[in-house]
């Protein structure tokens, strides 16, 4: 059945989840702060939580209207058929935000849609009680400036929670940020792109993941699988298909570099790479930046790298021995480019040039900017 599904994502990312969305071929209805809305059907969800590298989760869109009034959002709310995705044995809760609305108090809407759809679900079934042992349902309630949203989530945990992080290293970056990283900058699967600074090495994983054609969900469930509303025979024939499309190894032509300078670091990226089963895509070794010098390397290589900083940051000393890394590397590869996100607002002084191009994203709830220094055409 065609229905909106809405994709969230980090502020600043929605130009490239629509991107993703996009090239499953779905139709994109509209993009807003923080989320892009697209048509598709219950093969789409199963579709986009299997292949969206940077989104944050699929909702399911079920109305949107206008409500001022607690009597309007009961009445509104009321008239959605959700006997028609909730079973009557489902377990469902509902979640709100609210922001510049005459509804503004959040403990109260959840109270008033869930007895909305409680009455409504009593009225469908004819049980005035329901054990809710079943699937789970989250329920969200969006208002922005009185409009009302509500969805239903079909992810589950994040789409971030790949289930490959075993081991870990201080302030990782999310991996579906990563992966977009990887997106905005020049590689592509024939180039060499390498990681400095890897950390427990999502940015080179998430290269591996991309350059293998491998579903980022691929190995994970999602809390929409347990639902009657979507066939098993979708989730089994996109799991399939998601299989026989990965690119072998020996296939792929580019390089993918891991380096740090922190064993722990190293040991702690190969775990990781191991759990996603990419490790023969990656080179992941200890080095420290100030001694590689690039040789030998395609004269087009691209470095994208999450550099220290907020509880990752080290000494001044450090973090300026990276940069002069960075910017001798440029000088001796000036064919060669930088893309590295930092919450330092020094790099380009550090640098000495201005980046070609700034984007201004959040890795948790931390600002920062992501510097593209583009090398010269070879």
């Amino acid at each position: 059945m065609k229905t909106e599904l809405i994709a969230t994502a980090t502020f600043g990312l929605e130009a490239v989840v629509r991107r993703q969305i996009e090239a499953l071929g779905y139709d994109i209805i509209k993009t807003e702060d923080g989320k892009v809305t697209f048509a598709g059907d219950e093969e789409a969800i199963v579709k986009a939580n299997l292949w969206l590298r940077s989104a944050d989760r699929v909702l399911l869109k079920m109305a949107e209207f206008k409500a001022t009034t607690f009597e309007e959002l009961f009445q509104q709310t009321n008239t959605i058929y959700w006997e028609r995705l909730i079973p009557l044995d489902g377990r469902f809760t509902v979640t709100c935000s609210t922001v510049k609305s005459k509804l503004h108090h959040p403990p109260s809407i959840q109270s008033i849609a869930k007895k909305a759809i409680v009455e409504r679900m009593k009225l469908a079934y004819g049980f005035e009680r329901f054990k809710e042992t079943g699937a789970d349902y989250t329920v969200k309630v969006t208002i922005l400036k009185d409009r009302v949203t509500l969805t239903v989530d079909t992810t589950g945990p994040g789409l971030h929670k790949r289930g490959y992080r075993v081991s870990d290293v201080e302030a990782p970056i999310k991996e579906t940020l990563a992966a977009a990283l990887i997106e905005l900058s020049f590689w592509n699967r024939d180039r060499v792109l390498i990681d400095p600074c890897c950390g427990s090495g999502t940015i080179p994983i998430e290269a591996a993941l991309i350059a293998a054609n491998i579903a980022p969900g691929l190995n994970r469930k999602f809390v929409s699988e347990d639902w009657g509303y979507i066939p098993k025979d979708i989730w089994k024939k996109a799991r399939r298909e998601a299989f026989d499309a990965i690119i072998p190894a020996d296939e792929v032509k580019g390089r993918i570099i891991a380096r740090d300078i922190d064993s722990r670091a190293v040991k702690a990226a190969r775990e990781n790479a191991a759990e996603a089963g990419v490790e023969e895509y990656l080179e992941i070794a200890r080095g420290d930046i100030a001694r590689f010098d690039g040789n030998g390397l395609q004269n087009n290589a691209v470095i994208v790298t999450n550099l220290p900083y907020g509880v990752r940051i080290g000494s001044d000393a450090e973090i300026s021995k990276i940069y002069n890394a960075l910017k001798g590397l440029c000088k001796s590869h000036p064919a060669w480019s930088v893309f590295a996100i930092t919450s330092d607002k020094e790099m380009e002084a550090a640098m000495g040039r201005k980046a070609n191009r700034r984007r201004k994203l959040y890795n948790g709830n931390i600002e920062t900017t992501y510097y593209q220094f583009h090398g010269v055409k070879p």
